[in-house]
């Protein structure tokens, strides 16, 4: 008797894991749909609090008739997942949990419940796509590049990407919601959610100020002067404009100003002026042991293309090994608001090869950081985006 498959699909109660489960099961497969509570914090506020998700994902499976359980990872993702989103902004850094939350909860816990039930492999909605070469699985970036998210899937291994199935890799986002209209699913032009995956729209600085006290104090130019307050370091992501609070100035030049570095010594918020300031950018980074998918590092020197955000263009850069363990990375154009605590990702065309947490780079206000990594300070322990103080920074110049 031939054996069917058995997929189990973590829906999310949105248009793209729906339209994944309908696609598995249009192609022969046997499906189950998971809604996986990943927080127990229920706000009333929330545009679209977990309970209705809930409901969306089990109306679904409904419409598809397969069986559909709810299981709850919260305890996992506190441990795993949202204790280093605290313990990085804590240390002025700023995370990405929702890389984190793929490694160790959909591509992990979720995984191993799923295994255990008796499945052969988990599906999800994103976009992305996996292939097999000669053994080796590689993760490619989807057909849709305006929704490619690859970048928060580097992170997994061969024995993950072995057991997923990511149904959308080929399709347009605009195609997906076609089908999920002719299907009859009711989610099909629910808006795509937004921001932290715990967090969703809610206002970000009081939901940090439930867990972590704010430390207001001064925010300054980076020659020193005094241009107002801030409400705490962990508030503030390099490169940010918003939220600042920086009016009109007499003889300024009118242009925004933009966070460009944090001294966590004085609890100070260093900003400039203009998008184009030359303390926006740096040309290189230094980066913890990084994460191959394959498996396998390469040799380095190594010349590829990165991203340091999500849906930034490739960048082309060359990778050098450290003595550290940790890796230095040289772009071919300076780039803009390099964050410590970001995720670096590596690519050779549509091949993700993996990535890595960025830790220091070659930014003014980052350079001993940057220059104590390059000489051997251990990578795990160095003490990253701690700033020279505004005197040191005045001094320099």
């Amino acid at each position: 008797m031939t054996h069917t498959p058995h997929i189990m699909v973590g829906m999310s109660g949105g248009v793209d894991s729906s339209v994944a489960a309908l696609l598995l099961q249009q192609q022969g497969y046997d499906i189950s749909g998971v809604f996986m509570k990943n927080w127990e914090d229920f706000d009333a506020t929330s545009p679209c609090p977990a309970a209705i998700d809930a409901v969306d994902a089990a109306r679904v499976c409904d419409i598809l008739d397969i069986p559909f359980e709810g299981i709850n990872f919260a305890r996992q993702y506190r441990e795993q997942v949202f204790s280093h989103f605290l313990a990085e902004y804590q240390a002025g850094r700023t995370p990405n949990p929702d890389i984190l939350c793929n490694t160790e909860i959909k591509f992990s816990a979720f995984l191993d419940h799923a295994l255990a039930q008796g499945a052969d492999r988990i599906a999800t909605g994103h976009y992305a796509r996996i292939d097999e070469v000669n053994g080796r699985f590689r993760l490619l970036k989807a057909i849709d590049r305006n929704k490619d998210q690859s970048y928060f899937l580097h992170g997994l291994n061969q024995q993950q990407l072995s057991r997923a199935l990511f149904p959308l890799g080929a399709l347009q986002k605009h195609a997906v919601r076609q089908l999920a209209l002719a299907a009859g699913f009711a989610n099909h032009a629910k808006k795509d959610s937004t921001g932290i995956c715990f967090i969703g729209e809610k206002h970000f600085t009081e939901f940090l100020g439930r867990y972590l006290p704010a430390q207001p104090g001064d925010m300054r130019s980076p020659e020193g002067e005094y241009l107002g307050a801030h409400h705490g370091l962990m508030y503030h992501t390099i490169g940010q404009r918003k939220g600042l609070g920086i009016g009109g100035r007499r003889g300024d030049s009118g242009q925004p100003w933009f966070v460009a570095g944090k001294n966590l010594a004085t609890n100070t918020l260093i900003v400039a002026q203009g998008e184009g300031h030359p303390l926006l950018f740096a040309n290189s980074l230094v980066t913890g042991t990084l994460h191959w998918i394959s498996g396998q590092a390469p040799t380095l020197p190594l010349q590829a293309t990165a991203k340091i955000r999500y849906r930034q263009d490739d960048q082309p850069c060359t990778l050098h090994q450290l003595d550290n363990g940790a890796v230095w990375m040289e772009f071919s154009v300076p780039q803009r608001a390099v964050t410590p605590g970001q995720s670096v990702v590596i690519y050779n065309g549509d091949d993700c090869l993996g990535g890595g947490v960025i830790l220091a780079s070659d930014h003014p206000l980052d350079q001993e950081n940057f220059c104590a990594l390059r000489r051997g300070a251990p990578a795990s322990s160095a003490a990253m985006n701690i700033l020279p103080t505004t005197q040191a920074m005045s001094a320099r110049r």
